[in-house]
């Protein structure tokens, strides 16, 4: 089987109060967070830059929908349309409409528990 996943785009989950949640984890845990939280920067195997998102959301975000869970996780893929496809194929549907950004694709499907996963085809370069 091709690759699918070639890693943890990010990791999403809710809060009462995101920003002095990131404030305790900047003084406690030295996380240098920023208005989106924190980009974690590494090395696939090819040696390019990669990057990965820890974010904190309001708990009344609706970006997790329809999922009721208070986390989001965030899958890097390798080639976004292609793996649309296959999933597609193999009867997994697609949440809303695939989006194009700068810094990357995404779509969204839900996993048989209900647990909304982001698939990221990214363009680390963006966030450099």
């Amino acid at each position: 089987m091709e690759k699918r996943v070639t890693g943890i785009g990010g990791f999403f989950f809710k809060a009462k109060d995101p920003e002095t949640l990131k404030n305790w984890y900047a003084k406690h845990l030295g996380i240098p967070v920023d208005q989106y939280g924190w980009t974690f920067w590494w090395k696939d195997e090819n040696g390019n830059d990669c990057a990965t998102q820890w974010s904190v959301f309001k708990e009344d975000s609706a970006y997790y929908a329809p999922s009721e869970k208070p986390f989001m996780q965030n899958l890097r893929v390798e080639n976004l349309d292609r793996l649309l496809e296959q999933l597609k194929s193999e009867n997994i549907a697609i949440i809303g409409q695939p989006e194009a950004h700068d810094y990357g694709k995404f779509a969204w499907i839900l996993d048989p528990e209900g647990n909304k996963i982001e698939l990221w085809q990214p363009n680390d370069s963006a966030f450099q």
